[in-house]
């Protein structure tokens, strides 16, 4: 990732910053709206090239600015399509980003921390432990790389991004909520809300400003019915047990329409029984939602393994005879260790 020390990186500034930034030069308002035009169209890395600038303030901008973005990432493709990102930050450690393209929709599976702190026993990133947040610019440059490959191997368009990737999005909530703005921004990257999804495992005061400061769309990872199980697998669930999780689910402020996804991945011998199965209908009969089922993706040294298909297709009748829109999420990038759960630094795990 290529940047300037102790300039500000345009690429941490919603566009009410921005308009901030150039009143602290001397600058109109509306310079701060032209400058957010710029630093998001594919191939502009330069103050120069932003030719609707007065040419003093092009002068003026390298002493105080910079504009950040991703270079050379570590590319691996699966055999599905499905294609990894790993990119380099300025100090050293590395966050991974997965493509993964479909016949309707390209997503992006964007990463919101180096590493994680929330635990989760079979997530491979949990396993990591956490070692900082991400910069609003690290969040966004993902999708700026994503894209800029996408349009230069004549792939598409990017046209979903979800907060599933490394960390826990709303422990990192300010950067996240910048990151939206100018993710959905028309002037910045210009994304639809009903388009952007954001994952969480359940941190509840975070989640319902979440809902009030933006119209993106909800997941709850929930992968247990009873506190006793989910407690063992997820030690989020000590802070906020399954009844305050799903009181703040009823809580949270729905668009018209929306409903929350609740993510639920089965464990053999630990979730995924039939007794299981009705307990969460009746957990989440009071919540507009659907529910995407998904087999475990194996990490190295698991102590989990997944149920078997019969198994996961039982699971998902049961839901769907008590009238619940229930998806079993097909597992994408396996063979890359890019699916969900198995995302991590790789020079912490060679070390």
């Amino acid at each position: 990732m290529s940047t300037a020390a102790q300039k500000t990186d345009l690429k941490n500034l919603t566009q009410e910053k921005l308009i901030d930034f150039a009143l602290s030069l001397g600058q109109p308002a509306f310079r701060g709206r032209q400058i957010l035009a710029w630093i998001y169209r594919p191939g502009i890395h330069n103050f120069d090239e932003m030719t609707d600038l007065a040419k003093e303030f092009r002068a003026l901008l390298p002493e105080h600015a910079c504009i950040s973005r991703f270079t050379d990432p570590i590319l691996e493709t699966s055999i599905d399509g499905t294609v990894k990102f790993g990119f380099f930050l300025q100090d050293g450690n590395m966050i991974e980003s997965v493509l993964i393209p479909e016949e309707d929709r390209n997503t992006l599976c964007v990463s919101s921390q180096v590493g994680c702190a929330m635990g989760c026993t079979f997530c491979l990133t949990g396993a990591m432990g956490f070692k900082r947040n991400l910069t609003t610019a690290e969040i966004v440059n993902q999708v700026c790389a994503v894209r800029d490959y996408m349009q230069a191997s004549d792939k598409g368009q990017l046209t979903n991004l979800v907060f599933m990737g490394m960390g826990e999005p709303l422990a990192n909530l300010d950067n996240l909520l910048d990151s939206i703005s100018i993710l959905t921004e028309q002037r910045g990257l210009d994304f639809s809300n009903r388009r952007i999804t954001v994952s969480t495992c359940g941190l509840v005061p975070q989640m319902i400003t979440l809902g009030e400061k933006t119209n993106v769309n909800l997941a709850i990872s929930l992968h247990a019915v009873d506190n006793e199980t989910r407690n063992k697998i997820m030690p989020v669930n000590s802070t906020y047990p399954i009844a305050e999780l799903l009181e703040g689910c009823k809580r949270f402020p729905h668009k018209k329409r929306q409903r929350i996804m609740f993510e639920y991945t089965l464990l053999e011998g630990i979730n995924n029984s039939d007794t299981a199965a009705l307990k969460l209908v009746d957990l989440l009969r009071d919540i507009p939602c659907k529910i995407n089922l998904l087999s475990l993706n194996q990490t190295k040294g698991s102590k989990y393994r997944s149920p078997d298909r019969n198994r996961i297709l039982a699971f998902q009748k049961i839901l769907r005879e008590n009238g619940y829109t229930a998806f079993i999420r097909q597992s994408r990038g396996e063979d890359i260790s890019a699916a969900c759960g198995q995302l991590a630094d790789k020079k912490q795990i060679i070390t």
